[in-house]
């Protein structure tokens, strides 16, 4: 269901429909509003209300809001019309009526319905979705008019697509902004967690319909990744209350990676995804494993520094099974308000195929522990778990946050207990 409203009044009733926009500010606050020139023009004057104008109606408006209609974007049509005086040039009511009529779409004519259409869309929910067309492999039209098929009947939907000069995080703050009842993230895990920003402390639920290569959040999350069954988990309405963290005081959903991971996803580049999907990951890491370089890092956690030698460290809010450097406890809990650190020890004297083998054998101990979920035994993975920790390391170290390099150490993290409201299913256990 669209969340367009077109609105056309006859002079006679241009007042009584700039009282009715005026009395029921807060419902219609959520919709878009459109409107002939002459109509529109009066209801900015009179309410202050953003309204999108049209050709004026002897020029052709109504016929615009009419094409409209037939297209699918309009909720609702609102027209007061004058029944005894209206002026041979004003907006004919005689083709909207037929295409509502067509289409199916709510037409109102005088207050009572209107305040009737009004009333019955206030209670169905008004989502927004940021979909970003560019995100995966799959055909983007056909993705969203699924997307559109399956939500559509249930829920009011506003289409927001992503575009390069206008971050995610914006749009979804402008969805907000206009009174959205839940935001829906459509892409990979960076257009997810730009969104998941946004929404992150305001209680507005997020909807996740992951398309993108590795779908890491809607994994970690138990969101389905196939697109009919995301969009059904959307409808089902079960809400789960997960943690978010902070990284140098940007928001974090995800988890970050210093040194092994900040490198491999550097080297994953987009060609790569393109080639080998998924598996471009395991092919940068595997060839990261032959570059990497130890580091001495030092850690602070509630006031106590503690220094090791290392060649990774990841520290992660919520991540899927195959986010190896994240398992050192086997699962990363995301809903106990504490991070999973997992830092892969080595030995400075250790180089070329010795350190190789001893970064291959602590990867496999840890894909071990993930797929038993439980704890790893490897003596070279340390495994902490903390509501907050600063890391600093010499030299410095890449960082990468939720798939993107977002510079070098130092960094500090804090967790977030529950600060997002997710649909999704309830978490096992």
């Amino acid at each position: 269901m669209p969340t367009t409203l077109a609105l056309i009044a006859h002079d006679s009733q241009k007042d009584a429909l700039a009282g009715f926009v005026r009395e029921y500010e807060a419902l219609l606050v959520g919709y878009q509003l459109i409107a002939t020139f002459q109509t529109g023009d009066y209801l900015r004057q009179a309410t202050d209300f953003p309204v999108q104008q049209l050709l004026p109606g002897e020029m052709g408006g109504d016929l615009q809001i009419a094409a409209r209609v037939a297209e699918g974007q309009i909720a609702a049509v609102i027209f007061l019309a004058d029944a005894l005086n209206a002026p041979y040039y004003q907006a004919d009511i005689s083709p909207l009526l037929r295409v509502c009529q067509l289409h199916n779409v709510p037409l109102a004519t005088n207050l009572a319905t209107a305040r009737a259409v009004v009333l019955a869309l206030a209670k169905s929910r008004i989502a927004h979705l940021i979909f970003n067309p560019i995100a995966g492999q799959g055909n983007p039209n056909q993705d969203l008019k699924l997307i559109r098929a399956i939500l559509e009947p249930q829920i009011q939907l506003n289409v927001v697509m992503t575009e390069p000069d206008v971050s995610p995080v914006e749009q979804a703050k402008m969805a907000i902004a206009s009174g959205a009842d839940l935001i829906i993230a459509s892409g990979g895990d960076g257009t997810i967690s730009a969104v998941a920003e946004a929404v992150m402390q305001t209680g507005i639920p997020l909807g996740v319909i992951p398309r993108g290569t590795a779908n890491a959040f809607s994994v970690a999350l138990g969101i389905p990744t196939n697109l009919r069954a995301a969009c059904e988990t959307i409808l089902a309405g079960t809400t789960r209350q997960v943690d978010v963290a902070t990284c140098n005081g940007a928001p974090m959903v995800l988890l970050a990676g210093i040194g092994f991971e900040a490198e491999t996803v550097e080297r994953a580049n987009r060609d790569m995804k393109n080639r080998f999907g998924f598996f471009a990951y395991i092919v940068a890491g595997m060839q990261q494993l032959a570059d990497q370089q130890a580091f001495a890092a030092e850690l602070e956690i509630s006031g106590q520094v503690s220094k090791f030698d290392c060649g990774a460290i990841t520290v992660a809010n919520a991540a899927p099974p195959t986010s190896v450097m994240a398992q050192g406890f086997g699962e990363v809990v995301t809903d106990d308000g504490l991070l999973d650190i997992t830092i892969g020890l080595t030995q400075r004297e250790a180089q070329g195929l010795g350190a190789r083998l001893q970064g291959v054998g602590a990867i496999a101990e840890l894909f071990t522990a993930a797929i038993a979920k439980r704890p790893t035994q490897n003596e070279n993975i340390l495994s902490l778990r903390a509501p907050s920790i600063k890391v600093t390391t010499d030299p410095p170290q890449k960082v990468v946050v939720d798939g993107e390099i977002i510079g070098t150490t130092p960094v500090e993290f804090e967790c977030i207990n529950k600060g997002l409201t997710l649909l999704a299913p309830l978490a096992n256990g």
